[in-house]
């Protein structure tokens, strides 16, 4: 199927909203070992919308099979990731970048989560600055050499008895935060309907009126001195439960089939039809199994 170049690529029906994004950080990994560390990070960057990688001596081929199965959609990521010598190379054309690490080192530098980190990204992006997040080795990090190359620390606070986050972690809890505040442009909190709508107040009201008067036939609102309070609570107790279109439909229906049900003891469902037969007791249907075996 050919696609329409006049429809939005970003529009994804039955997910939450979110726009293309410009200015996105670039994502610099300074001497990474594990292939399976490259794919998944670039699976992480693909996920946030990050595009731009810089491997600074990689001492792993990055388009390894390890790394590209890892990848699993990033594979694009990996393929167009750059290669550069040392820190400064890779750096040269940004200018902010951030340091991702755990280890602070008696620097005097801003210090941000990967939320606060995000919220300051932004506005930088929108005026047009480069911007980059230098992650460091799995095994320790980043030197003061090059956390020094870098203009603030990001943080990622963790449960202090194990804070410990591989590489593809870091990359990723720093990509969403910057996705959120950079793509995201929907509600915290939504409701999902699916197929059906809210039900209006006309409907509410129907429903309500349609349960008042089975619950006044069957005796429940006998008392009229706390009949119309209970009646209050019956109709917030609804209220409160934001029925969809459907879901009242389904109520008129349990209403009616506990009026109408099939116990003999209720009335036929219209004049002419035949009364339900009584419902045998188990024990005597398990009787009639056997006999019929």
């Amino acid at each position: 199927m050919t696609r329409s170049p006049n429809a939005e690529r970003h529009v994804d029906k039955g997910r939450l909203p979110v726009k293309p994004v410009k200015g996105a950080p670039a994502v610099i990994l300074v001497e990474p070992q594990l292939a399976e560390n490259l794919g998944t990070t670039a699976r992480a960057m693909r996920n946030c919308a990050l595009t731009d990688l810089r491997l600074v001596d990689p001492k792993v081929d990055w388009l390894s099979e390890k790394a590209l199965a890892a990848a699993s959609g990033g594979e694009g990521v990996l393929e167009h990731a750059k290669c550069f010598d040392s820190v400064g190379e890779a750096i040269a054309d940004l200018e902010v970048v951030y340091a991702a690490t755990a280890r602070r080192r008696e620097m005097v530098k801003p210090l941000f989560t990967a939320k606060g980190a995000a919220a300051d990204m932004q506005p930088q992006a929108q005026s047009g600055r480069v911007l980059g997040v230098l992650f460091g080795r799995e095994r320790h990090g980043l030197t003061n050499d090059e956390i020094a190359l870098c203009d603030a620390i990001i943080e990622i606070p963790m449960n202090p008895a194990h804070s410990s986050l591989n590489l593809a972690q870091s990359v990723l809890l720093v990509g969403y935060e910057w996705f959120q505040i950079a793509a995201y442009t929907g509600p915290d909190k939504t409701m999902v309907f699916n197929r059906t709508r809210p039900a209006d107040k006309g409907m509410l009201i129907d429903l309500f009126e349609h349960l008042e008067r089975e619950l006044i036939a069957c005796g429940f609102l006998r008392h009229e001195d706390i009949s119309q309070q209970m009646v209050i609570n019956i109709r917030n107790m609804l209220q409160r439960a934001e029925l969809t279109e459907q879901e009242v439909r389904t109520f008129h229906g349990i209403i009616k089939e506990l009026r109408y049900g099939r116990r003999p003891d209720r009335p036929v469902r219209q004049s002419g039809a035949l009364a339900p037969e009584p419902v045998k007791p188990l024990k005597d249907r398990k009787k009639n199994l056997k006999r019929a075996d």
